[in-house]
């Protein structure tokens, strides 16, 4: 087991299987020292636990934990590239997507689920850049989407 792995189930976490694409893309591409991740949803199991805006249907705090679900995913997509998540130099860059309400300003909190859980599973090596961006709706009423970039260890 990894030094990662071992830290998600100290954690209590374990990594998921890789969330299928739902369209014509891959969960995860590596160029060079780099692995990019497509968005991923907050799926378990193959299924969202919940649906819909933040700030309507979904309380912030609710889509703040659907957040560190789709980073966990993103770590899966990772693992899925390059087999083992210890080659991770650091993770560079989060975008977090969130689907708002109108009247819903609060993305930075949504956001930091999958900010907070990627520094408590890699440390140091989890500080990122990152943009969190409110948007009108997501792929399957998906409340939050978050995608990373982690550069590997040469």
């Amino acid at each position: 087991m990894s030094a990662v792995e071992a830290r998600l189930a100290e954690l209590g976490l374990t990594l998921p299987e890789v969330v299928p694409p739902l369209a014509a893309y891959q969960p995860a591409v590596r160029s060079g020292a780099y692995v990019y991740t497509a968005g991923q949803l907050p799926m378990v199991e193959g299924k969202l636990p919940v649906t819909g805006k933040v700030g309507a249907e979904v309380t912030p705090e609710e889509a703040k934990e659907l957040a560190r679900t789709c980073a966990l995913n993103a770590l899966a997509a990772v693992k899925s590239v390059v087999g083992d998540l210890d080659s991770i130099a650091r993770v560079v860059k989060v975008v977090g997507f969130v689907a708002s309400a109108s009247d819903f300003t609060g993305q930075p909190g949504v956001v930091n689920g999958a900010s907070e859980l990627l520094g408590e599973v890699l440390g140091e090596k989890g500080v990122h850049a990152r943009s969190a961006v409110g948007v009108a709706v997501l792929p399957l009423d998906a409340p939050v989407e978050v995608e990373i970039q982690v550069e590997l260890a040469e």
